[in-house]
C-alpha cells in the first residue's frame, strides 16, 4: 500500500476560506476514490497561506476489478423474426464489450430482457491520478475565485506550482500550463524556493526545514502554547479567542508568538478602547489579570523564526502605540461634549432614504419601547430607564471614536454615559440593545436593554416590509431573519408576556404617524407570517414536529413565551397511546363546528341520550379545562378534553346531527361548537397528522 501527495502552491490565500476550501478537498477526493473503486485507508488536508495538500494513505495499486450485470433491450427488440441479433442487441454488446455468447436472457418486470456480465478489470492507480487530478483542483469552490495569466481557470489566487508524488514517482499531469513535479517551495522569505521531495515520507520534514509547519493543527498548538507561556510569565493570563488563534493559524507558515508591552498611559482608557484594535486592527492578544483587568502587555505571532525578534517586538509596540494614541486622542475629544448632544448630529446620518435618519430611526425606537414598557407593566422606573436608553442609543455612531472603530458601537456609548453619570442600567442597556448581533451571542441581561433592543429589529423588521426590502428565497441582505429570531430568543429568555402582533401593530402605526403610507393590514400580515415561519423553524431545530408547532399556531397566540409552554407539554402529550383515536374524533368535532353559526346550548332541545351525555360531560370538565389554561398546565387542559372522545363517539354514532328540524340542528352543532371552542383554546388538534 503506498500514499499520494497533492499539494498545489500558490499566492497567499484569505485565511476565511481555508476551513471550509479544506472540508471541501477531503470530500471532493473521497467522491472521486469511490467513484473509481480506488481503495484508501484516510485522506488529510492540510493548508497554509500558501498551499493546499491532500495526503492519501494506503492508497492501493490498482482500481478494484468491476463486475456487474447490465441490462439491455428486451428479447422482442433484441431478436428478430428468425431468432437472429437485432442492430440494438449487437449495438449493446459492442457497448458494454462482451460477446454475444455471453448475453442471456432473465425477467424482469413482467418481461423478459437481455442481460450481459460485465467484467472490467481495475486500472493502476496512478493513471487514473494523472487523469482527474486537473479537474480535481478545478472542482475547488470558493467564494470570489480569480483568474490570472490568460488561464480558464478559477480558483482562489494564482497557482504558482503543483506537486503530485505517489510514493517516490511522479504522478504527471498539466493544468493549463502548470505541470506537475516533486518541487515545492519553503517559507517566502527564510526558506529554499525550490525544494525536491524525493519520496511522500519526507515531505513534512523538508518543509518544516524550510520554515513551513504544513499541519494546521501543529501550527495552531504553537500558537496557543506559547502565547499562554508568555502571558503566564507576566502572571497574567491570554485573553482567548477562537476565531483570532484561527485566523493566525491560517496566515501564518511558521509561527512564532512574542510578547510586546503597551504603555500604561493607554490603560486609563476604557479596556474595550484598548482591546478593539489590539485584536481588529493589529491581531494581537491582549493579556488580563485574573479579576479580568488589562495588563500593559499584548502577544502577537510572527511569521517566522526568532531571529531578529526584538526588533520585531520593537516595531509591533511602535505600531499599536500610534493606533493606541489615535483611540487615546479620539476618546478624550468624544468627551468634551455630553453622550446627549451627540443624539441631534444623527439627523445628518441617513438610516434608509424612505425610513429617514437614524435620528427618525432613535425616536421610533423610543417610542416603541415606550408603548411595549407599558403595555407589559414594568413599572415606573424601568419605563424611565427605558426611555432614557432608547434615546442615547445611538448617539455614540457619530462620535470620533466609533467612527475610527466602528466595532466600537454600543460599546462607546455604554462607557461614555458611565462617564457621564448615567445610571448603571441605562448605560449597559445602550450596549446591550444591539444583542444578539450574530447567532449564539449574548442576549441583553437587563430588561431595559431587552426591550430596546426588540424595539430596534422589530422597527428595522417593519420599515423593511413597509418598503417592500423584505427578504426573497435564501436573500437576506437586510438581516431581517436573523433580527427576527433575536427578538423570539430575547422574549423567551426573558420570559416576556409580550403580544407580538401587538409589538408589530405598534411599530407599523408609528411609521403611518411618521407620514409613511402603506397597506396596514397586509404588511402586518406579512409581517405576523414571517415571525411565525421563524418561531416554526426555531421549534422544529429544537425536535418538535411541524404538525404540532401548527397545531398550536393555528389558534391565533401571538405570545411566543406561551407558544413554547404549549409546544412543548403538548410534544409529551401527543405519545400517548389513543392519539389515532383521539384525532379521529375531534377531526370530526372540527370540521362539523365550521358549519355551525352560533356555540350557544339550549339545554332544553337535548333530545336524545347521548347528546344529553355529551353536554353534562362538557359542562363537568369545562371550568377545570379553563383553570389548567390559566395556569399554563395544557397537558393537563387537553388530557381533560380528551376525556370527551368516548361520549363523542357515541353521539356521532347514534345522534343524527343534520336534521330537519332546524332547532335541533342548530342546537347540535352549537354543542359541536361549544367543544370545539374549547379545544382550540389549548390548540387546533384537526392539524395533528394521525402518523
Amino acid at each position: 500500500m503506498r500514499k499520494y501527495l497533492l499539494e498545489i502552491g500558490t499566492e497567499e490565500i484569505p485565511y476565511r476560506f481555508m476551513k471550509n476550501t479544506l472540508i471541501q478537498m477531503k470530500e471532493n477526493m473521497k467522491e472521486l476514490l469511490d467513484e473509481n473503486r480506488i481503495d484508501y485507508e484516510k485522506i488529510d488536508t492540510y493548508g497554509t497561506p500558501r498551499r493546499l495538500v491532500v495526503l492519501i494513505e494506503n492508497i492501493s495499486d490498482l482500481q478494484l476489478d468491476l463486475h456487474e450485470t447490465v441490462k439491455g433491450p428486451s428479447e422482442k427488440i433484441a431478436y428478430d423474426a428468425e431468432n437472429n441479433p437485432s442492430k440494438a442487441l449487437l449495438g449493446f454488446a459492442r457497448g458494454q464489450g462482451v460477446e454475444i455468447d455471453d448475453i442471456f436472457i432473465d425477467e424482469f418486470n413482467g418481461e423478459e430482457y437481455v442481460f450481459a456480465n460485465k467484467h472490467v478489470k481495475g486500472k493502476e492507480t496512478k493513471n487514473i491520478l494523472k487523469e482527474n487530478m486537473g479537474e480535481f483542483i478545478k472542482s475547488i469552490n470558493f467564494p470570489k475565485p480569480m483568474k490570472w495569466g490568460g488561464k480558464n481557470i478559477k480558483f482562489a489566487r494564482p497557482i504558482r506550482w503543483l506537486i503530485s508524488l505517489l510514493d517516490s514517482e511522479i504522478v504527471e499531469f498539466d493544468l493549463e500550463g502548470i505541470k506537475s513535479s516533486n518541487i515545492s517551495r519553503g517559507h517566502r522569505f527564510l526558506g529554499s524556493s525550490s525544494i525536491e521531495i524525493k519520496d511522500v515520507d519526507e515531505y513534512f520534514t523538508k518543509l518544516k526545514e524550510n520554515y513551513v509547519i504544513v499541519d494546521q493543527e501543529k501550527r495552531k498548538e504553537i500558537i496557543k502554547i506559547g502565547c499562554v507561556k508568555l502571558a503566564k510569565e507576566k502572571g497574567g493570563n491570554l485573553l482567548e479567542d477562537d476565531e483570532l488563534l484561527e485566523e493566525l493559524t491560517y496566515i501564518v507558515e511558521y509561527p512564532t508568538p512574542f510578547r510586546g508591552r503597551i504603555k500604561e498611559e493607554y490603560l486609563k482608557m476604557p479596556k474595550e478602547v484598548i482591546i478593539t484594535p489590539m485584536k481588529e486592527h493589529q491581531r494581537y492578544f491582549p493579556v488580563v489579570d485574573d479579576k479580568n483587568n488589562l495588563l500593559p502587555y499584548f502577544i502577537a505571532v510572527r511569521n517566522g523564526n526568532s531571529e531578529y525578534i526584538d526588533t520585531v517586538i520593537k516595531g509591533n509596540e511602535k505600531v499599536l502605540g500610534a493606533r493606541l494614541e489615535d483611540a487615546k486622542f479620539f476618546y478624550n475629544e468624544d468627551l468634551k461634549i455630553p453622550l446627549e448632544d451627540y443624539v441631534e448630529s444623527l439627523k445628518s446620518i441617513v438610516y434608509q432614504a424612505k425610513l429617514g435618519t437614524i435620528y427618525d430611526k432613535t425616536k421610533r425606537i423610543n417610542e416603541l419601547a415606550i408603548d411595549i414598557a407599558k403595555d407589559l407593566d414594568l413599572g415606573e422606573e424601568t419605563e424611565s430607564n427605558i426611555d432614557r436608553a432608547s434615546l442615547l442609543s445611538k448617539a455614540d455612531l457619530v462620535t470620533k471614536m466609533v467612527n475610527e472603530f466602528t466595532e466600537l458601537q454600543g460599546v462607546i456609548g455604554r462607557e461614555y454615559a458611565k462617564i457621564e453619570g448615567e445610571n448603571e442600567v441605562v448605560s449597559l442597556a445602550i450596549y446591550e440593545h444591539y444583542l444578539p448581533r450574530y447567532s449564539g451571542d449574548d442576549l441583553p441581561t437587563t430588561t431595559a436593554g431587552a426591550i430596546i433592543s426588540i424595539s430596534d429589529k422589530l422597527d428595522s423588521i417593519c420599515g423593511g416590509f413597509a418598503i417592500e426590502n423584505k427578504p426573497s428565497g435564501s436573500q437576506d441582505p437586510y438581516g431581517f431573519r436573523r433580527q427576527a429570531l433575536g427578538i423570539v430568543n430575547i422574549i423567551l429568555d426573558k420570559n416576556l408576556d409580550l403580544s407580538l402582533n401587538q409589538a408589530i401593530s405598534d411599530s407599523l402605526r408609528i411609521y403611518i404617524e411618521n407620514e409613511l403610507y402603506f397597506d396596514f393590514e397586509k404588511i402586518k400580515d406579512q409581517v405576523i407570517e414571517f415571525f411565525n415561519n421563524r418561531i416554526k423553524n426555531m421549534f422544529i431545530d429544537k425536535g418538535i414536529r411541524y404538525d404540532i408547532i401548527d397545531a398550536v399556531l393555528s389558534t391565533g397566540n401571538d405570545n411566543i413565551t406561551d407558544i413554547q409552554i404549549r409546544v412543548e407539554q403538548l410534544d409529551e402529550w401527543i405519545k400517548n397511546e389513543d392519539i389515532e383515536a383521539i384525532l379521529i374524533a375531534f377531526n370530526r368535532i372540527s370540521n362539523i363546528a365550521e358549519k355551525a353559526d352560533t356555540d350557544e346550548v339550549s339545554k332544553e332541545l337535548l333530545k336524545e341520550e347521548n347528546e344529553k351525555e355529551l353536554y353534562e360531560k362538557y359542562i363537568e370538565i369545562k371550568e377545570d379545562v379553563h383553570e389548567n389554561i390559566g395556569k399554563n398546565k395544557y397537558n393537563i387542559a387537553i388530557e381533560k378534553i380528551t376525556d370527551l372522545r368516548k361520549p363523542i363517539d357515541e353521539f356521532f354514532e347514534n345522534v343524527m346531527v343534520m336534521v330537519d328540524d332546524e332547532d335541533l340542528k342548530r342546537n347540535r352543532l352549537a354543542l359541536i361548537k361549544s367543544i370545539s371552542k374549547m379545544m382550540l383554546e389549548v390548540c387546533d388538534l384537526s392539524k395533528i397528522s394521525k402518523e
